[in-house]
């Protein structure tokens, strides 16, 4: 029975030394802050990117409002028809 004991813990220790190396292991120090650094300037980008977007396509909504708000025909066929609540 005790040998039995002794395999077993031999078996979990050495389990625990056999797991494999992860990337970040095999990696330096300095290539992971070079990396860390590459993601946040992506991310940035990203970022920057996204907001130019937004602000083109809010430019452009308004551009095309602006165009038709100048257009009767647009503004006749929008218009709400009920009058009574403009009488005096």
């Amino acid at each position: 029975m005790k040998k039995q004991q002794r395999q077993h813990s031999g078996q979990s220790q050495s389990q625990q030394s056999d797991k494999p190396a992860t990337l970040k292991d095999l990696l330096g120090s300095d290539v992971l802050s070079k990396l860390k650094q590459q993601q946040e300037q992506l991310k940035a980008d990203e970022d920057k990117r996204k907001e130019a977007e937004r602000v083109r396509a809010e430019e452009a909504r308004k551009a095309e409002q602006k165009r038709l708000d100048n257009d009767f025909e647009y503004l006749l066929n929008n218009s709400k028809l009920d009058w009574r609540k403009h009488k005096s």
